[in-house]
C-alpha cells in the first residue's frame, strides 16, 4: 500500500504529547508543543537544525526531562519518563549521534544491557551471535556480529544501531535522520523494513531533512520552526517549495549551484595511491578554482580516500604532491601544515564536545604555531565571534560548548575551523549529512565562495542532484578504484549510478 493511500483516520493515537515546554540556558528549545501519532503510521518531522525536533524526540525517549507538558502512551498518561521507563513503555530511539560503544562487538551493542542468558546464568554467546545475524540481515547487512564496532564505517554503525532498537520490538519507533549515512540502495531497504513494521500497527516518527523522502514513506508532516510547531499536513497537500517556506519562514530560490569562475593550475595531484584492502592506484589532479565532485556507493572507498590523504590512514603506496612538490603526509598536523583542510563526515571526529566555540574554530591554526607564539583568549574569541556572525552559527553565547548545538551549526563550527587555517585545499566528506535546506544552501554558497577564491574543493557525496548542481568534474568510485570520470555537463544520475555499480 502506498504512503498516500494508507488511512490514518481509522487508528488509534498510540502517543498524544500536550504543551511539551523545555528550556535550556539562553534557549528556549521547546514552546508548547502539541503532537500525536497513530498506530502503524510514519508521522514525519521536519525543521530547520535547532527548530527543537530532536529535542522534542529526546523528551519522548526519556533522555531530557520535559518543565511542562503531558505525555500519553497507550491510552496512558505517563507522569515520570526516563530511558528504562520509555523502553517499558516500547519506546526506542535511534539518536542521529551514535550511542554505540566503539570496542565492543556488534553484537555486543546490539543486546547491551539485555544480553541473551543460558539456563545457568551466563551470557549466551551462540543465541546472541544468531539473532544479531538475523535483526542485521533484515537491514540487507551481512557483517559478522563478532566485529568490533569501531571498524565499520558510518553507514555500518547506523544501521547497526537501527538494528540495536529493532530487536526490543518497540511499539514506537522514534528515527532521527536514520538515512543520512546510507546510500539510495540501504535507504530502500530500511524503508521496507519500516513498511513492514508499520503493518503491525508500529508507529514511526520520522526526522528527516531530506525533503524527497517526505512522499516516500510518511503518511503526515509536521514542521517546527524556532521550538514550536507550524503546521500538520497529510503528505498529500505538502508539497516542497509548501514544506521549505513552513521550515525557514520563506521561500528559498534554490541552491547555490556551481558558478562560472576560471579553473587555475593543478595544486593537489594523487598518484598511483593505495591503501592495503581498501584503496588500488587512485590518481587525479585537484585545480586551484575547482570543486572535484567523488562519487560512490557504500564500501567504495571514499572515506578511505579522504583520510588517507589527510594523513589518517598510512598509504601502502602512492605518492601526494601539492604545488608540485611532493608531500609527505603521515599525519593530520602535516596535511594542515600544506593547507589541507578536512570536514568529516561524522562531526564527532572532528569537534572536541566539551569545549566552546572559540577552541574549537581556532584548533588547526593554534596546532601550527610555535612554542613561542600564541594566540590570547581575547583575540580568539572575536576571531570565532566573526565567523559565527558571517557563517550564521545560531547560538546562545560563545561560551556555549559545541556539544549542545544543532547538528548544522556544529557543522558551520567545523567550516569555520578551516576557513580560520586558511586551508587551500578542502575536502568535504558529506557536508550536507545530518542539516537542512537552509543550511545546506549556506555550505553551497561557502564551497562557492571558496572556490571564487582559488581554493581547490573536493566534495565527497552520496547526494547525486547535489554532486551533479556543485562539481565541475566528477569522479566515480567502485571498489577502491575510480571507475569513471565526468566533466560536468555529461554526467547524469544514471550515469553515475552505472559506473559505481
Amino acid at each position: 500500500m502506498s504512503s498516500e493511500s494508507r488511512p490514518t483516520q481509522d487508528r488509534e493515537p498510540i502517543l498524544r504529547m500536550e504543551q511539551i515546554d523545555k528550556s535550556f540556558p539562553g534557549v528556549h528549545a521547546l514552546d508548547h508543543v502539541d503532537f500525536d501519532l497513530l498506530a502503524g503510521e510514519v508521522h514525519v518531522l521536519l525543521g530547520e537544525n535547532g527548530a527543537g525536533k530532536s529535542t522534542l524526540m529526546k523528551v519522548l525517549s526519556g533522555s531530557i526531562p520535559r518543565d511542562s507538558g503531558r505525555i500519553h502512551i497507550g491510552g496512558k498518561t505517563v507522569h515520570h519518563l526516563d530511558p528504562e521507563v520509555a523502553r517499558e513503555l516500547g519506546v526506542g530511539m535511534v539518536y542521529q549521534e551514535l550511542s554505540l560503544v566503539p570496542a565492543l562487538s556488534v553484537a555486543e551493542n546490539i543486546f547491551l544491557g539485555k544480553p541473551h542468558r543460558s539456563r545457568l546464568g551466563g551470557i549466551d554467546w551462540r543465541t546472541m551471535y544468531r539473532e544479531a545475524r538475523r535483526s542485521l540481515a533484515d537491514l540487507g547487512l551481512s557483517i559478522d556480529p563478532k566485529t568490533e564496532v569501531r571498524r565499520l564505517d558510518v553507514a555500518e554503525q547506523q544501521l547497526t544501531e537501527i538494528a540495536r532498537v529493532l530487536t526490543a520490538r518497540p511499539k514506537i519507533v522514534l528515527l532521527d535522520e536514520p538515512t543520512s549515512a546510507l546510500s539510495d540502495a540501504e535507504r530502500d531497504r530500511l524503508f521496507s523494513l519500516i513498511r513492514v513494521l508499520q503493518e503491525r500497527g508500529v508507529g514511526i516518527v520520522y526526522i528527516s531533512h531530506r525533503l524527497a523522502e517526505v512522499p516516500l514513506i510518511g503518511q503526515r508532516v509536521t514542521v517546527m520552526r524556532d521550538g514550536r510547531v507550524v503546521g500538520t499536513l497529510p503528505v498529500v497537500e505538502a508539497d516542497e517549495p509548501t514544506l521549505v517556506s513552513m521550515m525557514v519562514g520563506r521561500r528559498l530560490t534554490g541552491h547555490s549551484l556551481r558558478e562560472g569562475r576560471a579553473i587555475g593550475r593543478p595544486v593537489l595531484r594523487v598518484d598511483e595511491l593505495s591503501l592495503k584492502g581498501k584503496l588500488h592506484g587512485i590518481s587525479f589532479e585537484l585545480r586551484e578554482g575547482e570543486i572535484l565532485g567523488v562519487f560512490g556507493l557504500m564500501g567504495a572507498g571514499q572515506p578511505e580516500l579522504t583520510r588517507t590523504i589527510f594523513g589518517l590512514n598510512h598509504r601502502t603506496s602512492g605518492r601526494i604532491w601539492i604545488d608540485g612538490k611532493e608531500a609527505r603526509i603521515r599525519a593530520p598536523a602535516e596535511a594542515i601544515r600544506h593547507g589541507i583542510g578536512l570536514l568529516t563526515r561524522d562531526r564527532r571526529m572532528s569537534l572536541v564536545p566539551v569545549l566552546s566555540i572559540p577552541p574549537n574554530v581556532t584548533l588547526a591554526k593554534v596546532s601550527q604555531l610555535g612554542m613561542h607564539r600564541r594566540l590570547g583568549l581575547r583575540s580568539e574569541s572575536q576571531m570565532a565571534s566573526e565567523y559565527v556572525r558571517s557563517l550564521s552559527i545560531h547560538t546562545p553565547s560563545l561560551k556555549r560548548a559545541v556539544m549542545f548545538l544543532s547538528g548544522g551549526n556544529q557543522q558551520k563550527v567545523v567550516l569555520a575551523r578551516w576557513l580560520f587555517s586558511g586551508a587551500r585545499i578542502v575536502i568535504f566528506d558529506e557536508p550536507t549529512r545530518g542539516i537542512d535546506v537552509g543550511a545546506k544552501a549556506e555550505v553551497f554558497a561557502l564551497m562557492n565562495e571558496l572556490a571564487g577564491r582559488k581554493a581547490a574543493i573536493m566534495m565527497i557525496s552520496s547526494e547525486m542532484p547535489e554532486i551533479l548542481a556543485m562539481a565541475d568534474r566528477i569522479l566515480v568510485m567502485k571498489a577502491g578504484r575510480v571507475s569513471a570520470e565526468f566533466a560536468a555537463g555529461e554526467a547524469t544520475q544514471e550515469k553515475l549510478l552505472r559506473a559505481a555499480s
